[in-house]
Formats: C-alpha cells, sequence, structure tokens
C-alpha cells in the first residue's frame, strides 16, 4: 500500500481505502460472497412467504372440512404435534416459528 494524502490504495486491487477500511486479501471475495449470499437468502424469505400462504390456504381447507362434519375449528391435539416437530428440528425458536404458524393458519374465527 501507499499513502499519500491519508487515503491508501492497495497496490494489489487498486482499492483506495480510507484508514478506517480494513482490507484483506479476500476483500472483494468477501463483497461478492456477501451479496451472493444476502440475495439466497432474499430469495429463500422469498420462498418461506409463499410457502407459508399456501400452508394457510391448506389449513383453512381443513378446517372448513372440520367444521362441514361437525367438528371444532381448531384441533389442539394436531397443534401440538406442530409445535413438537418443529421444536425438536429447531430448538426453542422453532415454538416461536411453529406457534406463528399456527397463529397465522388459524385465519379469522
Amino acid at each position: 500500500m501507499t499513502t499519500d494524502t491519508g487515503t491508501q490504495t492497495d497496490t494489489a486491487t487498486g482499492i483506495a481505502v480510507t484508514e478506517n477500511t480494513v482490507i484483506t486479501e479476500n476483500t472483494a471475495a468477501t463483497e461478492t460472497t456477501v451479496e451472493g449470499g444476502r440475495a439466497s437468502i432474499d430469495a429463500l424469505d422469498e420462498q418461506i412467504a409463499q410457502l407459508v400462504l399456501r400452508r394457510n390456504e391448506v389449513s383453512r381447507q381443513i378446517q372448513a372440512a372440520r367444521l362441514a362434519e361437525g367438528g371444532r375449528r381448531v384441533d389442539l391435539r394436531r397443534e401440538t404435534e406442530v409445535i413438537g416437530r418443529y421444536t425438536a428440528a429447531l430448538g426453542r425458536p422453532g415454538t416461536t416459528i411453529a406457534m406463528a404458524l399456527l397463529e397465522l393458519g388459524r385465519g379469522r374465527a
């Protein structure tokens, strides 16, 4: 690196940096990895949201069928099974996720 006026240029990459910037050998690769990783997460989040919407629709269909058969809208035994599955797979946060999914799937009474 060379220094003129407080700005340094990495001679290997040609990147100008200030004294607050840390350059590592993999800076360009890290930025690409971070950008790519964030894009992947954004795509996964979109897929998860679509799956949740689909899950809600299936749940509403099940509720309608149960009510048509004279049953209750909510099956607490089944909800307990769902919570157990998510907790087993994801630990304590899985319980929170399951509870949110169940609440979304119940819809309006």
